[in-house]
């Protein structure tokens, strides 16, 4: 068994706990260019993954030079679910990771309650967490904000500066700093180590690493 000095684990849910990202990648590119705006996948993953509803929006509007329904992402919303329902599978060695670890741990993610809760349980996942699932919903504004990441410390009674976040994109790397939360960078998915790296974060490539790097931080 391995204990994290840290007093509490906030992990990620789309790229960390779920391999969802690839998937989702390729159906955003199918949306934009049905919106009429087409992005390629390198330009999604580099402006989109990790990235709010907000942020998503605001980038199609500009792009088509005009404004979209308030919610324009509903009628995609078959796509989505019809993918991650035939490929999805949890990230390699998150399992295993949970298993190990004694620390307290969450979900803090961009996504919806309902499409969090359904992805972890699409991977067998769901047990590890229980209720702890904190979305963008249940704040005013999502990563790169601050503010989930706040929210969820503040629901599990931890300190900011006692959370681990493990994330794999730059805004939830951002939004981790902005918390004055520790971030470990995973970039065994699609965001390049590059957009990872910065202050109090450790990047990594293998997620079985993870409790070992828990374990050697220092307060």
């Amino acid at each position: 068994m391995t204990r994290s000095p840290v007093e509490l684990v906030i992990f990620d849910c789309d790229g960390v706990l779920v391999d969802s990202e690839r998937i989702c990648v390729r159906v955003d590119a199918m949306v934009m260019a049905d919106l009429g705006c087409e992005f390629t996948e390198a330009e999604i993953v580099e402006r989109f993954v990790g990235s709010s509803v907000e942020v998503c929006t605001a980038a199609v509007e500009q792009r088509l030079g005009r404004r979209l329904e308030k919610d324009w992402q509903q009628k995609y919303e078959h796509l989505y679910r019809t993918a991650l329902d035939a490929d999805l599978t949890a990230v390699d060695g998150i399992a295993e990771v949970l298993n190990r670890l004694t620390t307290p741990v969450c979900v803090a993610s961009n996504g919806d309650h309902d499409g969090i809760r359904r992805n972890l349980r699409l991977t067998g996942l769901s047990d590890h967490f229980a209720e702890n699932i904190f979305s963008a919903d249940d704040v005013a504004t999502g990563k790169p904000a601050p503010d989930l990441f706040l929210h969820a410390a503040r629901s599990m009674g931890v300190d900011p500066g006692l959370c681990a976040v493990i994330e794999d994109s730059a805004y939830g790397v951002q939004a981790a700093r902005a918390a004055g939360m520790r971030a470990f960078g995973y970039c065994g998915g699609l965001t390049p180590p590059s957009r990872l790296e910065g202050p109090r974060t450790t990047v990594f490539d293998d997620m079985r690493e993870l409790p070992g790097l828990l374990a050697a931080v220092t307060h």
